[in-house]
């Protein structure tokens, strides 16, 4: 007795997730309502997206948050906002510089003094939505 081999029966559903050379493709998920059309209508671009990625990226570190708190109360110098966060001249510096090329701090100088301030109120809003945020 000898037994044909034959390929199992397929039932055409079971091609739904194949494109025209058979290849598996990865199946929709959408519902059918306007929602990701809408989403997508209003997403900003590329370039926009990675710029408010780098902005988030700036608050990944605690120093640099310690110095936009320090910041939310009065305007300092590095000496004093070195004092404030517990790290040294040359780190705050540093994260000053960091800061500053995000544009979420300011400075003046005054004499030999350089002083510091949060750019504008933007960013005393994000760092008090945040606060809330965490804190809910």
């Amino acid at each position: 007795m000898s037994e044909e081999l034959r390929e199992p029966e397929v039932a055409p559903e079971d091609h739904a997730n194949e494109d025209a050379e058979g290849a598996q493709v990865e199946p929709s998920r959408c519902c059918g309502c306007a929602g990701a059309q809408a989403a997508l209508e209003e997403m900003p671009d590329e370039e926009l997206l990675y710029d408010l990625a780098d902005l988030f990226k700036v608050f990944a570190d605690t120093t640099r948050i310690k110095i936009l708190y320090a910041l939310m109360g009065t305007d300092l110098c590095v000496a004093d906002l070195a004092e404030a966060v517990g790290a040294s001249q040359s780190a705050v510096s540093h994260q000053l510089r960091t800061l500053k090329q995000a544009r979420l701090v300011r400075f003046r100088r005054e004499g030999k003094n350089v002083i510091y301030a949060l750019a504008d109120d933007h960013v005393y809003t994000m760092l008090s939505q945040g606060m809330t945020h965490i804190c809910e």
